[in-house]
């Protein structure tokens, strides 16, 4: 099948147009059982609202809640401290800590060190990916050379996350945990102000008996910037040249955000069994979470595939809901305003970068 056919379950994060797929499977299955691989996927807003709040699917298996390939490396002691990763009450406790932390970050802040950044930006690449994990380092208070150095290592940090990682990848990713925790360690220690400084106070407030989960969940926040910015970046600007720039700008994105999502789909893992929409899903099972799906279910957003700025009360899955909702929505969304409105060129568009989950554009052409 061509990149041009119709998209499948494997491909569909990076087709050029998912969205008609994505549309069968909520008006026909928005849950069941994917044919070629077995799993189980829900489409549909009804069914992807019941997978997020059910406590027996959870965000690792039970067998492996750290990959193997990454065991007993640097890159696995923070995979399996990170709260996006985990489940529990110390997870639970350690995610208010850090988005108290986020909440004391002005969305004006963000948006202008963006603009900054992106001002400085050396290429498209280098604006998608690099500009927003220097935002987030300088706002944890980072400075000299190691916001760029940490925008480098996290590139390869995450590597180890998708499902589809390799050994190489898994290795690479070892690698680059041991140097981010020798590079930001001492940040951590010295504490000081910015972000760093808020989570260092919040997380002696919570009761986090170690630095070691408070650094991991640092790393982690980094790590979530990355692939997540860098496709609502590249997706806004696509979408900018489309549609033309509108007075207010943080409405556009946020609906790029609904209607093109940077991050396509997610997993859960089934502890026991337990019952979706009907169907039965024995202990063992995956589940794969179409977001960008149940983000144009009509019956969660009317008119779903209109591109609508400014909607009433939009149904946004892209950052997950419930205990596992992404601490770091607002900040990607300032982020890339930040970025959007100092960028004014138009890209070309030539595919996607290759990912099972990430909808990222390739962005080529004349940088302005």
């Amino acid at each position: 099948m061509t990149r041009s056919g119709p998209a499948t379950l494997g491909a569909a994060a990076t087709h050029p147009d998912p969205y008609p797929f994505y549309a069968d499977l909520v008006a026909e299955r928005p849950f069941g059982r994917d044919a070629d691989s077995g799993l189980w996927v829900a489409a549909g807003a009804a069914a992807v609202s019941e997978v997020l709040a059910d406590p027996v699917l959870r965000v690792r298996p039970s067998a492996e809640p750290v990959p193997r390939g990454i065991v007993g490396t640097p890159a696995g002691d923070v995979f399996g401290e990170l709260v996006r990763m985990t489940d529990g009450a110390a997870q639970a406790q350690r995610r208010r800590s850090l988005i108290a932390a986020l909440d004391a970050v002005t969305e004006e802040q963000v948006v202008a060190l963006a603009g900054t950044q992106a001002a400085r930006a050396t290429d498209w690449w280098d604006l998608q990916f690099g500009v927003p994990v220097r935002v987030v380092a300088a706002l944890l208070g980072a400075g000299g050379d190691v916001p760029v150095e940490a925008a480098r290592l996290i590139g390869d940090f995450v590597r180890c996350i998708p499902a589809s990682a390799t050994g190489e990848d898994q290795a690479a990713a070892a690698v680059a945990a041991g140097h981010l925790l020798d590079l930001l360690g001492p940040h951590l220690r010295a504490g000081g102000g910015g972000l760093l400084g808020a989570l260092v106070r919040l997380s002696a407030r919570d009761g986090w008996p170690q630095p070691a989960p408070l650094l991991a969940n640092v790393i982690g926040l980094l790590s979530q910037t990355y692939d997540a910015t860098a496709g609502l970046v590249g997706n806004t600007l696509l979408a900018l040249a489309r549609h033309g720039r509108p007075d207010d700008l943080a409405a556009f994105v946020a609906e790029v955000v609904r209607h093109d999502a940077p991050i396509q789909n997610t997993r859960r893992f089934a502890a026991g069994d337990t019952t979706v929409a009907g169907h039965h899903v024995p202990a063992g099972s995956t589940i794969v979470l179409l977001l960008a799906a149940a983000n144009r279910d009509p019956l969660a957003n009317p008119d779903p595939h209109a591109f609508r700025p400014g909607r009433a009360d939009p149904q946004v899955f892209t950052f997950g809901r419930g205990a596992h909702r992404c601490p770091g929505r607002a900040l990607a969304t300032a982020i890339t305003v930040g970025v959007a409105s100092t960028v004014t060129a138009a890209p070309v568009h030539e595919g996607h970068h290759p990912s099972f989950n990430a909808r990222i554009p390739v962005l080529k052409g004349q940088f302005p």
